[in-house]
């Protein structure tokens, strides 16, 4: 998987490439999807990621895949993780393909 330099959130995404484009409310979208209007406000805001449920759910609205929403959702986690990596210092390799 090519790691994309600081990903937008999917969110943001689907605001950029559906909603705007299709001229939809957050209203009328989760009322399409059958989530509350909160949910995906928080999901379009960056404040909640894309969960598996979510997922399925755009898919079979803007006729993609649930793969696609979750790897944009785990680009943006693995970058932002990567960006603290000075919390992952204190771990010891304990296997090295190295070895055999």
């Amino acid at each position: 998987m090519i790691t994309m330099f600081n990903p937008p959130h999917p969110g943001e995404m689907l605001k950029e490439d559906y909603l705007i484009p299709l001229n939809l409310t957050v209203t009328q979208t989760a009322e399409a999807l059958g989530v509350s209007r909160k949910n995906l406000s928080e999901v379009i805001n960056g404040h909640t990621g894309i969960s598996p449920e979510m997922a399925l759910r755009l898919a079979k609205a803007f006729d993609t895949t649930a793969r696609l929403w979750l790897n944009l959702q785990l680009q943006y986690d693995l970058w932002n993780a990567e960006q603290n990596k000075a919390k992952y210092n204190q771990v010891k390799q304990l296997y090295s393909q190295r070895e055999i």
